[in-house]
This record gives structure tokens, sequence and C-alpha cells, in this order.
């Protein structure tokens, strides 16, 4: 197994463009998959539950998504660096939100160690 990472990540670093493109590939094969799973459970499940047309949809959205990537790699691969970028922005946005609220936070060993200390002078 070492043998192997090392050379997937001298690939990687090497060639990043076909890492990019194996990275496309796999998600595509991912959402077909998922999709066909999705329809089967669909199917299976149609005495047991109501909506499970909702099910089939979303199994044949998925594999038209994962159709339409493994044709178009390059748009999928544009789609997944505008999506990490946009996670970026949006994340980074959250964690500086956070960080301001936090600012005037005190923590709270402070009072758990000052109740601690008085719970103990008292026991004594």
């Amino acid at each position: 197994m070492g043998i192997a990472e090392i050379i997937i990540g001298l690939v990687t670093l090497l060639l990043p463009g076909v890492t990019a493109m194996a990275l496309v590939f796999l998600i595509a094969a991912w959402a077909v998959t998922m999709g066909a799973f999705a329809i089967i459970a669909a199917i299976s499940l149609r005495q047991d539950i109501d909506g499970e047309w909702l099910l089939a949809l979303s199994g044949i959205l998925s594999i038209l998504f994962g159709l339409a990537i493994a044709i178009f790699p390059g748009a999928g691969a544009i789609a997944l660096i505008w999506l990490i970028g946009t996670f970026a922005v949006v994340d980074g946005i959250l964690l500086l939100s956070l960080a301001f609220r936090l600012r005037n936070w005190a923590p709270l060993g402070r009072d758990v160690r000052a109740a601690e200390s008085t719970n103990t002078a008292a026991a004594a």
C-alpha cells in the first residue's frame, strides 16, 4: 500500500490535470451508481412508502448528472472548482462571523474552576 500511495502521490503532483479528470470521472461514476441504487430502492419500497416516485426521480436526476459529467468532464472540473471556491468563501464568512461572536466569550473553564473551589471549600 505504501508503494501504491507513493506512486499515486507522485502522479497527483506531476500530473494534476490527470488527477482532476480522474476525480471528475469518479464523481460521475458515484452519481450514476447512487442513482441506480435510488431507483432500485424506489421500486423495492413502492408498496411500503408514499412518494417513492420522488426517490426514483432523484435517482434519474443523479444518473443524468453523472452522465453529463462523464460526457463533459471539462465542465465538471470547472463546476468542481466553482463549488470548492464558493464553499471556501461561504465557510470563511461563517467562521469569521463565529470569531466575531466569540470575541468577548469567557472560557467555561474559568467559571467551572471557580465553582469547584467553592464546592471544595463548602465540603471542607
